[in-house]
């Protein structure tokens, strides 16, 4: 069963008073036409004629699917001045598109063809797999088509299946849409029984070898003086710079009787013009093949060129395809930039680029190729050039060129740059400057991000040895050379211009240490450089960790108590770091830490310091704190004893009697005191060894028990006696005691 469409075309005047033309294909019905056999590219063109009326009509017309689109028009030379939109209907969903403008502000042939073929277009635009059609083209000003070029066309292009990559990918999935008021692009052009479409109405094929375009006229019939073209083979000089990988025009899969006739060759490549494609940024990049096809056939097909016109074309993956047949590695003649062909090449990104800027995989490889391309002559990216006008016009910005003077450009410059055309867009424009940077170099953005074992410290750095340099740059390292690790000012470690990071290990001392990245060019630069210092000394503890009870609330599970320790390094010490019987990190000047000890169990109070290079020590201790009930003092005077859950071990003793004592003898390091406290609690005095040592007063605004009122350390252990003695003070005579801790 054959897929067929029906193709309307028409014109309507707007009330604004311009001329609308449009054609509009219907969806054919059969799905499996879809399929991802071989099949050829395709191009059919479908007039736009106006009526006397205003309304036009194309019997219908057996038509294919098609991805690209664009309109033409008799007459090379010809500018269309008025605007060309186009909306498609999606093979997959059936939805129509919003409306498209078409870019017409397009170059002409530097040197128009003496063929029929050659014609005024449109920059092709990619809108996917598609069956339905709708064009509009305007005349700015007037409402009759006077000022339109005559033969206005549009122009399906399909670029059929050809690599093997596309082979095996699924079809898109078919949808046939109903046909209804609401999804016709406009009711009145809707097919009628005197414009039934019959299979006799077939679109023209592509031309075949021997009907192909005339090439283009030498460079000898054009206004200019700069050097001709030539038919002769060059050879092609190598390069300063490595060449990036090119998908070849068999990879894309270009059907070469497209383009018959030879190719034609500039004497050398002076500068590189930039260019977008135009069309969506949202291809995939599956179908980038397909897209350079497209554009090859409609450049072929359509305008009538003898070749595409772009020397390159670069996707938003960063893949470039080789354009113009001839050798990618030869000065080949393009038509891409008017009046500036005979001494440059054409790199076109795929996109539209007059918002969004290019990906940087798409920015680094039209550096790759522009460096590449420029190196074979000696030329470095980033420098300006004098080109030779091959005609009289002006640009984008309003400069003006006489055809045969010469006048400045950067090596690196744009479609807008040479003519007056928005291309590569606003957006692509603004990133020429990295471009230019990225393919001249030196490497961009090179800085250390870390250095890996090591510690820092100041703006010094320590290790033990093993380092790692790790480091980032904003120049992609596809255009990288290498990278060298530099240690006092030498390269002792080399890595891949894609790598991040390399490894060497230090000899004990001080040293700098750098990173140098090598561009494709052979330009340099360094980062600055770092202190690091190796060395092995681990950290001292010139006091061992040890505890001591201080002030607070004690439980009978646990006591205050005040961690003590004193850490030192040869170079910087970094952190201190409680290992048990809990974990605790400290800074390096910190020497004490208060915490709590469980009572009647030892503890292993474990420490591990460290330096900046990673440099550790440890150092452990075990304390026991226990608590001694006031029961286990040896009493004098009057103690009445209580009971309560708020006491250590729910009792305690109470005194008001003047010089009642408790004594407590113990063998231990450190002691404290503990008692309950109120508004009208008294005083004591406590006693060590038989020395007076304070006078402790209970008064509290509010009631506290079991608090540790008083504490005594010693530098170690030994047997001690603590007494602690009634002051008796006036009017608030009593103290409890609710026993003694000490830690052994």
């Amino acid at each position: 069963m054959k897929r067929r469409a029906w193709i309307t075309l028409g014109a309507v005047v707007l009330g604004g008073g311009g001329l609308v033309t449009y054609a509009v294909a219907t969806p054919s019905q059969d799905p499996e036409a879809a399929g991802r056999a071989k099949r050829p590219v395709k191009v059919y063109d479908l007039a736009l004629k106006g009526t006397t009326s205003g309304k036009r009509e194309l019997p219908g017309t057996q038509t294919k699917q098609f991805s690209m689109l664009g309109v033409s028009w008799t007459g090379a030379t010809k500018r269309l001045h008025g605007s060309a939109q186009v909306r498609t209907r999606s093979l997959e969903t059936g939805a129509w598109t919003a409306w498209k403008d078409l870019e017409v502000n397009v170059d002409p042939l530097e040197s128009p063809e003496a063929g029929a073929e050659t014609r005024g277009a449109s920059e092709p635009l990619w809108v996917g797999p598609s069956d339905g059609v709708q064009v509009q083209v305007v005349r700015k000003n007037g409402s009759t088509n006077s000022g339109l070029p005559k033969g206005l066309q549009v122009n399906l292009v399909d670029p059929g299946v050809a690599t093997t990559a596309e082979m095996k990918a699924e079809p898109a999935a078919y949808v046939a849409p109903a046909v209804s008021d609401s999804a016709s692009p406009i009711d009145s052009v809707a097919p009628t029984d005197s414009a039934s479409p019959s299979d006799s109405a077939a679109p023209s094929a592509p031309a075949s070898a021997s009907s192909a375009p005339s090439a283009p006229a030498s460079a000898s019939t054009a206004p200019s003086t700069s050097a001709s073209p030539s038919a002769t083979i060059p050879t092609a000089p190598p390069s300063t710079v490595p060449e990036p990988p090119i998908t070849s025009r068999a990879g894309w899969g270009a059907d070469e009787s497209l383009s018959p006739d030879p190719s034609e060759y500039n004497p050398d490549v002076k500068a590189v013009f930039v260019h977008h494609s135009d069309g969506t940024n949202d291809y995939s990049c599956a179908d980038s093949a397909s897209i350079v096809r497209g554009i090859y056939a409609y450049h072929t097909q359509t305008n009538g060129w003898n070749d595409i016109g772009y020397n390159f074309l670069v996707d938003k993956c960063g893949t470039i395809f080789e354009g113009r047949k001839g050798g990618v590695d030869r000065p080949v003649l393009g038509a891409h930039t008017y009046g500036w062909n005979r001494e440059s090449a054409g790199i076109a990104v795929l996109g539209d680029h007059t918002s969004t800027g290019a990906t940087n995989a798409a920015l680094a490889s039209v550096a790759r190729i522009a460096a590449w391309k420029l190196g074979q002559y000696d030329a470095d990216p980033v420098s300006t050039v004098k080109l030779t006008a091959g005609a009289t016009q002006t640009n984008y910005f309003g400069t003006s060129f006489t055809a045969g003077s010469q006048y400045t450009f950067n090596r690196i410059s744009a479609h807008r740059d040479g003519y007056n055309t928005q291309c590569p867009g606003s957006s692509l424009y603004g990133q020429l400057p990295t471009i230019r940077a990225w393919a001249s170099g030196p490497v961009q953005g090179l800085k250390f991000t870390s250095l890996s074992g090591a510690g820092q410290s100041g703006s010094t750095y320590y290790t033990k040895g093993a380092i790692t340099a790790k480091w980032s740059t904003t120049t992609p390292g596809s255009l990288i050379s290498k990278f060298e690790l530099l240690v006092d000012g030498k390269a002792v470690a080399t890595a891949s211009g894609t790598a991040t990071s390399v490894g060497t290990t230090l000899a004990l001392g001080t040293h700098t240490v750098a990173v140098r990245a090598v561009h494709q060019s052979g330009k340099t630069t360094t980062t600055p450089a770092l202190s690091v210092v190796a060395e092995t000394t681990a950290p001292t503890f010139t006091t061992a960790p040890k505890l001591s009870l201080r002030t607070g609330t004690v439980n009978t599970s646990s006591v205050p108590v005040t961690l003590g320790w004193k850490a030192t390094d040869n170079t910087v010490l970094k952190s201190v770091n409680l290992l048990t019987p809990t974990t605790a990190t400290f800074g390096p000047t910190t020497a004490s830490s208060s915490r709590t000890a469980a009572s009647g169990t030892a503890s292993t109070w474990s420490m591990k310091a460290y330096d900046y290079a990673g440099n550790t020590r440890t150092s452990s201790a075990s304390f026991t704190p226990v608590i001694l009930q006031e029961t286990s003092a040896t009493k004098s005077g009057t103690w009445t004893s209580r009971s309560s859950t708020s006491y250590l071990g729910g009792k305690s003793y109470s005194s008001g009697s003047k010089a009642a004592s408790l004594t407590w003898t113990f063998t231990g390091r450190s002691a404290s005191w503990v008692a309950s406290r109120a508004s009208s609690s008294g005083q004591a005095y406590v006693y060590v060894d038989g020395v007076k040592v304070s006078t402790v007063d209970l008064k509290s605004s509010s009631t506290l028990y079991r608090q540790a009122m008083w504490t005594k350390s010693w530098s170690s252990s030994a047997k001690h006696t603590v007494k602690i003695v009634v002051v008796g003070t006036s009017g608030r005579p009593t103290i409890t005691t609710d026993g003694l801790v000490y830690i052994k």
